[in-house]
Formats: structure tokens, C-alpha cells, sequence
């Protein structure tokens, strides 16, 4: 496990430098997801990591969903504003990280500007060949 949580720092700091000074004057209209990798871990059989990039256009925000995965937000630029069923809303900055585990439903997952673009990245830690996001009724 430690050697998975350190894993998890050198892609996260990795991932983070590199995308931030992608398009850093652009202000997109959707939601924009990037995959920036999948791995298949062997020492842990039937699991992979799926690395993405999430950017929230100003006001953006995402649908109820889950992720049937151990899910970890890094924020790179502007702020989110993120919850779990059960759980209080948080409102993340550059560098804080938001975790949500496999039966988390995703109440909340938003921009909180209405002016600016928010970027972040997710690693999640999940079954192979299961979808990323699973949507869930309201």
C-alpha cells in the first residue's frame, strides 16, 4: 500500500506540472476529460489505474454518479466544490484533494466560479474493464 500511495504522489505532481501550462488562456464551454493513462497493475490482479484531467468550465458542473473505484481529486487551478452522499460539500483550491471510495454516490461535483475555469485531476483505482462513471437517479 505505501508504494501504491507513493505511486500515487509522483503521477499526481507529474500529471500536475505538465497539464498546467496547457492552454492556460483558454476558457472552455463543456466539460472537458483528457485520459491521460491506464495501467494495469500486476501485483494486484484484475486492477488498474486510470489517470484523467477535468476541466469545469466556469459554472460547470457534473451529474449524480458514482465510481465503483478508491477515487482521489488533485486540484490544479481555480476552485471545486466537491461531495459525497452523507458527507459536507468542501471547496477545493490549487494543491487540496478530495477522496471518495467505491460506494460513494457523487452528489456534488461543481466549479465554484461563475467566471473561471477549474482543472483537477482524478487517479482512480478500479476493476478492469468496469466503466469509470456509473450515473445514478436523483
Amino acid at each position: 500500500m505505501f508504494r501504491l500511495s507513493r505511486l500515487l504522489c509522483v503521477l499526481l505532481l507529474a500529471a500536475g506540472g505538465a497539464q498546467a501550462q496547457n492552454h492556460a488562456h483558454e476558457v472552455p464551454s463543456k466539460k472537458i476529460v483528457t485520459e491521460l493513462m491506464t495501467k494495469a497493475l500486476p501485483d494486484m490482479p484484475g486492477k488498474e489505474v486510470l489517470m484523467l484531467t477535468v476541466v469545469y468550465p466556469p459554472a460547470g458542473d457534473d451529474e449524480i454518479h458514482r465510481h465503483d473505484a478508491h477515487g482521489f481529486v488533485y486540484v490544479l487551478e481555480g476552485e471545486i466544490v466537491m461531495g459525497v452522499k452523507g458527507g459536507k460539500e468542501q471547496t477545493l483550491g490549487p494543491g487540496q484533494i478530495f477522496y471518495e471510495g467505491p460506494t460513494d454516490i457523487h452528489t456534488v461535483g461543481r466549479n465554484a466560479s461563475k467566471t473561471k475555469p477549474a482543472k483537477f485531476v482524478v487517479f482512480l483505482l478500479k476493476d478492469q474493464n468496469k466503466p469509470p462513471v456509473i450515473p445514478v437517479a436523483k
